[in-house]
C-alpha cells in the first residue's frame, strides 16, 4: 500500500499504513529489528538506506510512516519521549533571540522545557490565552517564529480554534505547533486545519496501553521534514525498535479504543455535572464549555480526558484521588486503563507560581475502557 494512499479511511490507513508484509517470510507484522548497524553492498553503498540505526531502523521507518499517515503529513519522525521530539523541534525552529508563544494551559512538562531549558538558550516566550485569537496576535512580537498550542489542553480541557490560530501565525510569518496527543488523528488533524507542525507523546493514546514512552513530530513540508530528521540524526534521542513496535502495534487499534474513551468520557462528564460536590467539569463535550462548539467543528469526538473542581480545596481533591479503586493513582493518560491524578502536585507541579499554575482543587481523569458503569461508581464513592 502507498502511504500517500490507496485508502483515505482512517482505520485502513492505521492498520496498513507503514505495514508492509515481511519480503523474507511474508510475516504481515513488521519484524522488530533489534539491530544497531547494517552490512554495506560496498563503501557507500547501503542496503535499502540503512547503515546505523540512530539514522535510522526499519521498524521506526515503520511507524514513522504510519504517523505520517494517520496525521494526513509527508513526514513523520518517531523520538525516544514527548519531550525529546519538543526538544528537537525547538533546536530546529528557533536561534538565539527568537520568540515563543506558549498557551497558558499546557503539560507541566512543555513549560519546563521553555521556562528552564529554552530560556538559558537565550530563547524568549510569552504566555497567550490560544482559545482567543486575538490574545495570541496580541501576544506576537517581530521576533516570534512559532505559536505553540495544545488543544485539547492539559490539564483545563481548553480548546483552541486551529485554523484561527494558524491565520494569526501566518500573518506574522510563524509556524503553528499543535501538540495533539489529548485528541489524537483519530478525532483530529491539524495538519488538515493549517498547522505546521503536530507534536505527540506516544506514550499516551498511540501506544494506548501504558508499556511505551515515545514521542513523534509530523509536517506536511518536505523541506522542514528534512530539517527535522537531520536534527533528529544529530542529537540522537530517537524511539528504539521495540518502542516503535509497541507504538506501531497501539496506532492498529486507536480507533476502535478512541470511541470507547469518547463514549465513557461523556457519560463520566454528564455524571460530574450534576454531582453535588462537584464545583466545575471541564469537559468540550459538555454544551455549556466555552470551547464546544469549536470542538464539535474540528473534532470527530470529545476525546476521553476530564477534568473537575471539587468543593473543599486541595485537600478534598487529594482525598478524592487518595479513595479511587478502579481509578489508579498515577501520572500520564491514554492507556486502557482509568487513571487519576492531582494535576497541582503532579503532573503540572512545575507549574506552580507561574501563569500556568493549575488550581488546587482539580482533578484530571484519564478515562479509560472499562465497563463505564463500573467508573461511575467508582467515582461516586470516591467523592463521597
Amino acid at each position: 500500500m502507498s502511504d500517500r494512499h490507496i485508502s483515505q479511511h482512517f482505520e485502513t490507513l492505521a492498520i496498513h499504513a507503514g505495514n508492509t508484509a515481511d519480503p523474507l517470510t511474508g510475516a504481515v507484522v513488521p519484524p522488530i529489528y533489534q539491530v544497531s548497524t547494517y552490512k554495506q553492498d560496498g563503501v557507500g553503498g547501503l542496503r535499502g538506506g540503512y547503515e546505523y540505526s540512530r539514522s535510522a531502523n526499519p521498524t521506526r521507518t515503520a511507524l514513522e510512516e504510519n504517523l505520517a499517515a494517520l496525521e494526513g503529513g509527508r513526514r513523520g519522525l518517531a523520538f525516544a519521549s514527548g519531550l525529546a521530539a519538543e526538544d528537537c523541534l525547538l533546536r530546529t525552529l528557533l536561534r538565539p533571540g527568537d520568540h515563543v508563544v506558549i498557551p497558558n494551559d499546557a503539560y507541566g512538562g512543555t513549560f519546563r522545557l521553555f521556562a528552564k531549558v529554552a530560556t538559558r538558550w537565550g530563547v524568549e516566550w510569552s504566555v497567550a490565552d490560544t482559545g482567543d485569537a486575538a490574545a495570541v496576535r496580541a501576544a506576537i512580537t517581530p521576533k516570534t517564529k512559532a505559536v505553540w498550542v495544545e488543544t485539547p489542553s492539559n490539564p483545563l480541557l481548553g480548546i483552541t480554534d486551529i485554523a484561527a490560530v494558524a491565520q494569526v501565525a501566518r500573518d506574522a510569518g510563524a509556524r503553528l505547533v499543535v501538540d495533539n496527543t489529548f485528541a489524537t488523528p483519530y478525532l483530529q488533524q491539524p495538519l488538515a486545519l493549517g498547522a505546521d507542525v503536530v507534536v505527540h507523546s506516544l506514550t499516551k493514546y498511540m501506544g494506548g496501553h501504558s508499556d511505551v514512552v515515545g514521542g513523534a513530530l509530523v509536517v506536511d513540508d518536505q523541506e522542514l521534514g528534512e530539517e527535522l530528521a537531520f536534527h533528529q540524526n544529530a542529537m540522537g534521542a530517537v524511539a528504539g525498535p521495540f518502542d516503535s513496535w509497541l507504538v506501531l502495534r497501539g496506532t492498529k487499534t486507536l480507533a476502535v479504543r478512541m470511541d470507547r474513551h469518547s463514549e465513557n468520557a461523556v457519560k463520566i462528564a454528564d455524571m460530574l455535572s450534576r454531582h453535588a460536590r462537584v464545583t466545575s467539569v471541564l469537559y468540550p463535550g459538555l454544551p455549556e464549555h466555552p470551547g464546544h462548539e469549536v470542538a464539535a467543528k474540528q473534532m470527530k469526538a470529545f476525546g476521553g480526558m476530564v477534568s473537575f473542581r471539587v468543593e473543599g480545596g486541595e485537600e478534598a481533591a487529594v482525598a478524592v484521588c487518595d479513595r479511587a479503586k478502579v481509578f489508579t493513582l498515577g501520572e500520564s493518560l491514554g492507556g486502557v486503563e482509568s487513571l487519576i491524578e492531582h494535576p497541582g502536585r503532579m503532573t503540572h507541579a512545575s507549574a506552580a507560581g507561574s501563569a500556568l499554575e493549575v488550581p488546587a482543587d482539580l482533578v484530571r481523569l484519564s478515562v479509560g475502557i472499562e465497563n463505564v458503569d463500573d467508573l461511575l461508581a467508582d467515582l461516586q464513592q470516591a467523592l463521597g
